[in-house]
């Protein structure tokens, strides 16, 4: 549902421009008014109040009993997203064998075995290959497995190295968070967890696991995010589904020196009355990815304002914590090689092909199955919804 500030905005706007509308014409105003969304909601609001206005006395009485019928359809669904977060954290539960396998494959800790390793390839010349092999005599295949056992004693290489550094790179989300000085220190992340909480408020925690390393002590760093599961008293029809509403992140207990999130810089001051001139340094806030982990605090009344800078880095922060639940973790290696990108490009082709009118990047809304860009300041953390 639209902010009722912003649509009162928009509708002072919507008579500036009717005045205006003398000076350019009829088509210059309609112009205007399908080049803004927020004008264009304004007018149909304007519209249905209106409509609404004139409905017989009967009519609106019995508009009213719908609308408690669909408070209590309302309720109904928020305890079925309840249930469905629920099923959520039993079938993560079968998940983590299969992750905890995956960790240990990256990290080294397991080697998998060749029939592990057997998978298909769609590549025709690598199955005729593997035709020609079978064809050829005994001996043949006894100096192949010498030479690869020779090849594997050489090999030196544990795990896959870099495996969550290349995808963080590959995500364009992602990579627009991780700076050079970032990269050596992610080279350690050798593993990333999804952990549901199943208490009320529901939500989960995003856990990165790091081998010891020279920049901090910690070996997990996490981020935890909170959400609700029902329709607010004031606007119950907005509901949708969980919502993340809060999010904390945790302390990185930095070794001397290595805080990549903060970075010293020299100023020069000059006296008011002598005039001379001094150097001081002073501590400031570095762009890292790491800084992810000190997100904004929230203000402790739910009645409170924010700014909109802290509006808008709130709801990056809540898409990009739902994108790392949702997508990464559980298709980490797709990621990996690029497949699960190539599957999101291929979706955006796709609907543009079925004649629907693409936006412009500066005025698009943020998507994570697209990534083009941050979220746009003008949206309302709590309007981050869990899909």
């Amino acid at each position: 549902m639209a902010d009722p500030e912003r649509v009162g905005d928009a509708a002072d706007e919507v008579e500036e421009m009717e005045e205006e509308e003398e000076q350019t014409g009829v088509d210059g105003f309609t112009n205007q008014v399908l080049r803004r969304p927020d004008v264009l909601a304004a007018l149909q609001g304007r519209l249905h109040a209106e409509m609404l206005e004139h409905l017989p006395a009967s009519v609106k009485r019995r508009i009213k009993a719908l609308k408690k019928i669909q408070l209590e359809a309302t309720n109904i669904e928020a305890k079925f997203y309840e249930e469905v977060h629920l099923l959520e954290c039993k079938y993560q539960k079968l998940y983590v064998p299969l992750y905890e396998k995956r960790g240990d494959v990256i990290s080294g800790l397991y080697e998998p075995t060749d029939l592990e390793c057997e998978w298909e390839s769609d590549d025709e010349k690598e199955e005729e290959l593997r035709a020609d092999m079978k064809n050829k005599v005994k001996i043949e295949d006894v100096d192949a497995k010498k030479e690869d056992n020779e090849i594997n004693k050489n090999d030196e290489t544990k795990g896959i190295p870099n495996f969550w550094l290349t995808i963080f790179k590959n995500v364009q989300m992602l990579s627009e968070m991780v700076q050079e000085h970032d990269e050596p220190i992610l080279k350690h992340l050798y593993d990333i967890k999804v952990i549901f909480l199943e208490s009320n408020p529901m939500g989960f925690v995003l856990e990165f696991h790091f081998s010891p390393n020279e920049y901090f002590s910690n070996s997990v760093l996490t981020k935890e995010y909170e959400m609700k599961c029902t329709p607010d008293e004031g606007d119950p029809f907005s509901f949708e589904g969980p919502e993340i509403y809060k999010c904390k992140g945790c302390i990185i207990d930095w070794k001397k020196g290595k805080n990549v999130t903060v970075k010293t810089i020299k100023k020069k001051q000059k006296h008011k009355s002598r005039g001379s001139v001094r150097t001081v340094t002073k501590t400031v806030q570095n762009d890292s990815f790491f800084n992810f982990f000190s997100p904004p605090c929230m203000p402790e009344d739910p009645e409170a304002e924010m700014d909109e800078e802290t509006q808008a880095l709130l709801t990056s922060d809540f898409e990009i914590g739902h994108y790392i639940r949702e997508r990464i973790v559980p298709r980490a290696i797709l990621y990996y090689t690029g497949e699960a990108l190539e599957d999101e490009d291929f979706e955006e082709e796709e609907e543009g092909e079925e004649g629907e009118e693409e936006e412009d990047d500066d005025d698009a809304e943020f998507n994570p199955a697209n990534n083009r860009q941050a979220a746009p300041k003008n949206m309302n953390p709590a309007d981050c919804k869990q899909q």
